[in-house]
């Protein structure tokens, strides 16, 4: 059976060429650790992190590769960042369609220090006017935390505006680039972000098991330390270093994955991220053209490829979408994924709660022929399920 995977928004597949055989060398011909040696193997290891945190930089268009923190995926970046930023009183504002990522510790916050946020209700394709998140903003206001696109729909959200509200208005700004690390250009400095989190296994083409996030000077200090415990540095002492990055960087590393995601980055570099996102958006627009022909109320979402991923959901109107979903994997090899997608907030936003979707998401290892494939092996399990 052919197969054909369509669900690059939870993780991307196949990686980027040469990811495996990154993570291959360090095993089996490095080994050593990073900050814990000063042997050929761990100084060679640490300078392939080092690496990667300049290349991280260059991408996201930051100066400072030392404050590009590594975690274990984009969760425990925004956990760290709001759990160690935000205090009793804060306010922070958000948008309808955010992730699970950002929502649940924003909630935890609420219930055990009192921060409380406005969530600003975008439109029924997931599109958000910038007046309302200014409106939105208060003087206890400490944050904007924003999904640059949202991972149900598709749908970008106006960072670079949003951005520039937050300058005017003092206001910290907080990106979670998820969906769009590796196939948007972004640069820190220019659409004013302050913390922008990231994960390694979508987008970016790498390994799961890697994220991270990049923080400016201005905000080290104010944001307290997750996890604390031993970093290779300062290692007389039983307090936190405070310089970066070791200040949230406690215990060992995923260096196997740090190969791996250098490895990703390299190819994305080679291709480039226009390329990427150009051939994405070829592939959504024949998807979404070849499911008007099917049926044109199974779309949620924006129908065009303006300010969107190569993320399209379906709810198949009367119809069970656990089960076509399930009939795509079983019948024709097609990997999608069903439900809520860890956003709630956006499935209401969206009219999909709680039904939820299916969701297909292209990624730049797709071709027309998996496109075509899918919209007619589409047609054939709507035919069956109404038999």
């Amino acid at each position: 059976m052919k197969k054909v995977y369509c669900d690059n928004g939870a993780t991307s597949f196949p990686k980027a060429p040469g990811v495996g055989d990154a993570i291959k060398e360090y095993v089996e011909s490095v080994g050593g650790n990073v900050n814990r040696g000063a042997y050929s193997s761990a100084l060679s290891a640490g300078f392939v992190v080092l690496e990667t945190r300049e290349m991280l930089a260059e991408l996201f268009g930051f100066d400072k590769p030392e404050n590009v923190v590594f975690t274990k995926n984009i969760t425990e970046s925004m956990n760290t960042v709001l759990k160690g930023l935000l205090k009793e009183g804060d306010h922070v504002v958000v948008s309808s369609v955010e992730h699970n990522a950002v929502m649940r510790p924003l909630v935890k916050l609420e219930q055990t220090r009192g921060v409380t946020f406005t969530r600003v209700q975008c439109n029924k394709v997931g599109e958000i006017d910038i007046k309302d998140v200014e409106a939105a903003i208060k003087e206890n206001t400490r944050a904007v935390v924003m999904t640059a696109a949202s991972n149900v729909c598709g749908t970008a959200l106006p960072i670079k505006e949003i951005g520039k509200i937050c300058k005017e208005k003092n206001v910290i700004f907080i990106v979670d680039a998820a969906q769009t690390a590796g196939v948007f250009e972004m640069n820190m400095k220019e659409m004013n972000i302050d913390i922008l989190c990231f994960t390694g296994h979508k987008g970016l083409l790498g390994p799961q098991g890697m994220g991270g996030f990049l923080i400016t000077d201005e905000l080290v200090p104010q944001v307290d330390s997750f996890i604390e415990g031993g970093t290779g540095s300062k290692s007389d002492e039983e307090i936190q270093p405070e310089y970066m990055p070791d200040k949230f960087e406690s215990g060992t590393p995923n260096i196997p994955g740090t190969y791996g995601l250098h490895a990703s980055l390299e190819y994305i570099k080679k291709v480039g991220i226009e390329n990427i996102h150009k051939k994405e958006m070829m592939l959504t627009e024949r998807f979404i053209k070849g499911m008007e022909e099917i049926d044109e109320r199974f779309i949620i979402g924006k129908r065009d490829t303006e300010n969107r991923t190569a993320v399209v959901s379906l709810d198949f109107v009367g119809m069970d979408n656990g089960i076509i979903c399930h009939e795509l994997d079983v019948n024709y090899g097609i990997s999608t994924r069903p439900g809520m997608h860890c956003a709630p907030s956006a499935h209401k936003t969206l009219g999909t709660f709680p039904q939820g979707t299916v969701r297909f998401s292209f990624g730049y290892f797709n071709t027309e022929e998996d496109v075509d494939y899918a919209l007619n092996a589409i047609k054939e399990v709507i035919k069956a399920y109404n038999e």
